[in-house]
């Protein structure tokens, strides 16, 4: 029996909102809802003859099903020692079949780094989780992290050398190269940034070997600039480690540090440990942002300012001043900014030591600034670091461009390009066809590759050796889990092989160690080779950078140009550069702000969209571009923002022709490559393009999900913002006996503070739940299958709203509305408090799912995993190798939901009774809470009143969502505190609760 509470009517309860149409014209929900049910097509689409499956033959059955209906045995546990450090030829005994094996290796895809552990399933990897033991990540992954084992099964993998479009084998391709390199010229080698320094060791040889030769790193998104700053500063070339957590105030100028700027996993649990607030440290860090476009990373700001490009190199340039003219420097010559800047130099003064300034721009003059204003306020012996420099990121645009112009004059005889893809990333780049051989060495379809003469293809990483070193002094391993699928060779056995090698790469990944990391006294020790496989990371100790002990102004150059209209481009966290467009669950992951997935969109304004007669998927033409409009609260006036990484042409079936190429607006100036480009105009073209936006699926209209507070408040009173959650419990009644659990009783909290709404908690959960990728057509029409979501509200003013993230799944509620609904009782409350469905009893009436007040339940319209219309790299023979065994594939016409991955808590129950124990608190992890970089995921055994999630549901920040339903949910939510000045607290009315 549901129990409503009448809430007090008088309590004042800010709007929130999701879209614009909700902001204008009040919640249009009820008549989308009506008119999805109206939609025409949505069951002649079910009934179509084309898409309705032919019957499964048995052994399709007994492949797909067969396995997963026996009793779950995942190992879930991270904190366990790695047990075979080195993949088995032949199956030892006392390996289990059905039994995973975990194999510590590194992720490092050229841009971002992980420490992980790979999940092996019978001799298959089938999920990637974060080593907890790594300094590094700590842990933390990524949405591209957790989706890269999808591309281990890509068809669009190469599967054979090729010369002139012919399959070759690797000893023809071995003497092709030589014939060319015996003949001398200039030979030119590509990579993305290299961190591997055994791959660094062969590069070398490889250089030795070939005289003529030259080796250049290439960033298709490049922080260049920051490394030219240090060299003019500093006298090295180095990007600093920057540490979050050291930081009290923040202040960040366009760097989406949160979300894809140089090492965001790292970032993330760093800043997360500084908005941890409880009664006990009732402090946490000020955060400022700002920026043009609305990043992830600005909607977790305290405050965000959102201006033009000028308007921000402005604001830095008095900011500048300011902070010399306190600490008696010279200033420099800078026209004043329409933002005063009086109250950041004074919090950064306050904080001197304990304060960071960031930019995500590539200018070197403004990563000048950025590093004087630090230098001044001695952040480089805190939150800077000149000692353990990041390693990452370590292209030079001007030795690219120098390249460039030799090529484009015809002086390169042999180019090898590495797992880059310059056609795709570089206008102008086709002059590579002057080059006299070109060879293009990866593991995927792309522009570049298609251009060369000669195809090597490459190892996957999880099928490769190699090593890191993410962070100077930091080192961790990489090795196969899997032999190689296709005839495929690891691009340093190719260039070894090409240098005159005897020796294999993984010989020589183990002698380097051996000879340069491992202590002196274990240097021929094989033991510690393989405890530190096992571990899959070593720190040796490194000598600090002399640091400047005087501080010369730098010669910057501030005349920043005015321009009516601005492009800023930048990367999103689903497919980044655009290496992940063949990843279908990056392409259906919903960008974390604007909420659309399977294309990228042109954010304008809402001012600068009523000055122009824009509105939602109208088409606009930039250069003879056709690019839909979205209307993107929180842009900046004056600017537009577009996402690269879109606009491939040779990607393979899912990620080609989606979205236009925005690299080609990326403009060299003065050496380095800028994401700005003010050389634009806008043409109405009078056509229209769908968006496929998740942003009002499911909602809970009208209701006060969303609470947060000030810390001034928190401060006062723990309770603030959370009043109504001690009025529902004061007037929650019911007639019916409480639900009493004996044993365990399963619940999870989420720290809406740490939560950054990321999104890698989605793909985790779709990797080891085998979640369907509907595609854009379907989730247009409202059936995307997530079983997790991360809603995004607005509020106040559309031109600068604030933000609030909130990770929503099944609450598993002890009183459960979908359970009592169901005429076949195929949804039901398991004895230790989760909500379960039983696939094969569910008849598929969907009354659960409007009986749910959370929206999180979902119905396979199609059978997605065998049906050429949902073919997203899913439906092959190789591409099935990905799905998890302990889970079951879902049927057509059944419902689904989350699970809170019950397969791996009855792996470790069995794991613990096995072992004579009990369970400790923290063992079981849910894939979401195992692989969210901030920590903002708590899962454990509500009846442990000694565990932390029992806990943290005491906290007077807990409630639950639509508590007033008396549906006593298992999932409890913490308050937000925002860190707010004043000025900013008069604004917000602060401790109230909000409608969703």
């Amino acid at each position: 029996m549901l129990q409503v509470s009448l809430l007090n009517p008088k309590r004042p309860m800010e709007k929130q909102w999701r879209s614009i149409e909700e902001y204008k014209n009040g919640r249009k929900l009820t008549s989308e809802k009506k008119s999805e049910k109206k939609h025409k097509n949505a069951v002649l689409d079910v009934l179509d003859s084309k898409v309705v499956d032919a019957p499964a033959s048995r052994r399709d059955f007994l492949k797909l099903f067969g396995f997963s209906f026996a009793t779950a045995a995942v190992v879930s546990s991270c904190e366990k020692p790695v047990q075979k450090a080195i993949p088995y030829l032949i199956k030892p005994e006392e390996v289990i079949p059905g039994k995973a094996s975990y194999y510590a290796s590194t992720f490092f895809d050229g841009t971002e780094y992980c420490s992980v552990l790979v999940k092996v399933r019978d001799g298959r990897p089938i999920k990637i989780e974060g080593n907890h033991q790594s300094p590094v990540s700590r842990g933390g992954t990524s949405a591209r992290v957790q989706a890269s084992v999808l591309n281990l099964y890509d068809d669009a993998r190469f599967k054979e050398p090729v010369l002139s479009g012919n399959t070759i084998s690797w000893e023809e391709v071995d003497r092709w190269v030589a014939s060319k390199l015996v003949d001398g010229g200039k030979t030119v080698l590509v990579t993305p940034t290299i961190i591997s320094p055994s791959t660094r060791e062969v590069m070398r040889k490889f250089l030795q070997t070939h005289p003529g030769s030259s080796w250049i790193q290439y960033d298709e998104v490049s922080a260049s600039g920051i490394r030219e700053a240090h060299m003019s500063l500093f006298g090295a070339a180095v990007i600093p480690g920057i540490h979050f957590d050291k930081a009290d105030y923040i202040l960040s100028f366009d760097a989406d540090f949160l979300g894809t700027w140089i090492a965001p996993v790292e970032f993330a649990r760093d800043y997360a440990s500084t908005r941890e607030v409880t009664t006990e440290h009732p402090h946490m860090s000020r955060h400022v942002q700002i920026e043009s476009a609305l990043s992830m990373t600005g909607s977790n700001a305290d405050e965000r300012i959102p201006v033009t490009p000028r308007e921000s190199l402005l604001i830095l340039g008095n900011i500048y001043n300011a902070i010399a003219g306190a600490s008696g420097h010279d200033s420099i010559s800078v026209p004043p900014s329409v933002i005063p800047v009086d109250e950041f130099v004074s919090s950064l003064l306050e904080n001197r030591g304990k304060s960071l300034v960031v930019s995500g721009s590539n200018d070197p003059d403004t990563q000048k600034m950025i590093a004087g204003i630090n230098l001044m306020l001695d952040n480089y012996a805190t939150t800077l670091d000149l000692k353990k420099t990041i390693q990452l990121k370590q292209g030079n645009d001007r030795e690219f461009e120098d390249f460039v112009t030799s090529l484009n004059q015809g002086e390169v005889d042999n180019l090898f390009l590495v797992n880059v893809n310059p056609i795709y990333s570089l206008g102008g780049f086709e002059a590579m066809k002057k080059a006299g051989f070109t060879a293009y060495i990866g593991s995927a379809l792309n522009e570049t590759a298609s251009a060369c003469q000669l195809i090597c293809p490459d190892h996957h990483y999880l099928e490769a050796w190699g090593d890191a070193e993410p962070v100077k002094g930091s080192y961790s391993l990489q090795q196969p889990c899997i032999h190689p699928i296709f005839n495929s060779r690891s691009y340093q056995d190719s260039l070894l092989k090409w240098a005159g090698e005897e020796r294999t790469y993984d010989e020589l990944v183990k002698y380097w160690w051996q000879n340069n990391i491992a202590p002196r006294e274990s240097q021929r020790d094989d033991n510690w080779w393989i405890k530190t496989l096992q571990a899959g990371h070593y720190v040796s100790h490194i000598e600090p950078m002399p640091a400047s002990t005087s501080y010369t102004p730098p010669e910057v150059t501030l005349n920043p140009t005015e321009s009516d209209l601005v492009l800023t481009l930048y990367t999103n966290v689903g497919l980044n550069d655009g290496r992940y467009a063949n990843n279908p669950w990056l392409q259906e992951l919903p960008d974390p702000v604007s909420k659309v997935c399977w294309d990228n969109y042109l954010s304008v304004s809402p001012a600068d969209a009523g000055e122009l007669g824009l509105e939602d998927e109208m088409v606009v033409m930039i250069d003879r571009v056709d690019i839909p409009v979205l209307i993107q609260p929180g842009q900046a006036k004056g600017t537009v923002s577009l996402a690269l990484g879109y606009g491939r042409t040779k990607a393979g079936k899912v990620g080609e022709k989606l979205g236009v190429n925005a690299f080609r607006w990326v403009e060299n100036r003065d050496g380095n490559r800028s994401y700005i480009n003010d050389r634009i105009e806008l043409e109405l073209t009078g056509k229209t393009y769908p968006l496929a936006r998740t942003q009002t699926h499911h909602t809970m209209e009208g209701r006060p999900i969303v609470r947060e507070t000030t810390l001034k408040e928190f401060q006062k009173d723990p309770s603030a913002g959370n009043h109504f959650h001690l009025e529902s419990e004061a007037q929650s009644q019911t007639l019916y006996p409480e639900a009493k659990f004996d044993g365990y009783h399963w619940g999870m909290v989420v720290d809406q503070n740490k939560c950054t709404g990321c999104n890698n908690c989605v793909v985790a959960c779709n990797s080891e739940n085998n979640v369907a990728v509907v595609g854009k057509e379907e989730v247009k029409k409202r059936r995307i299958m997530h079983w997790m979501r991360i809603d995004r509200y607005f509020s106040k003013d559309p031109e600068n709203p604030r933000v609030f993230h909130q990770p929503v799944m099944c609450q598993h509620c002890d009183n459960a509305p979908c359970e009592n609904v169901c005429p076949v009782s195929a949804t039901m409350h398991s004895n230790e408090g989760l909500n379960q469905v039983a696939y094969v009893r569910c008849i598929g009436t969907k009354y659960c799912i409007n009986n749910c007040p959370y929206r999180v339940r979902r119905f396979n319209w199609f059978k997605y995993y065998k049906n050429d219309k949902f073919d997203f790299n899913q439906n092959s023979d190789l591409s099935k190798l990905v799905l998890n065994p302990d889970v079951t594939v879902r049927e057509r016409g059944v419902v689904e939901k989350c699970t809170l991955c019950v397969q791996r808590i009855q792996e470790k129950k069995m794991e613990a009774k096995l072992e004579g124990r009990p369970l400790e608190d923290g063992e079981i992890q849910p894939a979401c809470v195992q692989s969210c970089p901030s920590g903002a995921l708590v899962f454990g055994n509500m009846n442990d009143p000694e565990s932390k999630v029992s806990k943290l549901k005491k906290e007077e920040r807990n409630y639950h969502l639509l508590e007033q339903l008396h549906t006593l949910p298992s999932v409890g939510y913490l308050t937000k505190v925002r860190n707010v000045e004043p000025h900013e607290e008069a604004e917000d009315h602060p401790g109230q609760e909000h409608h969703g």
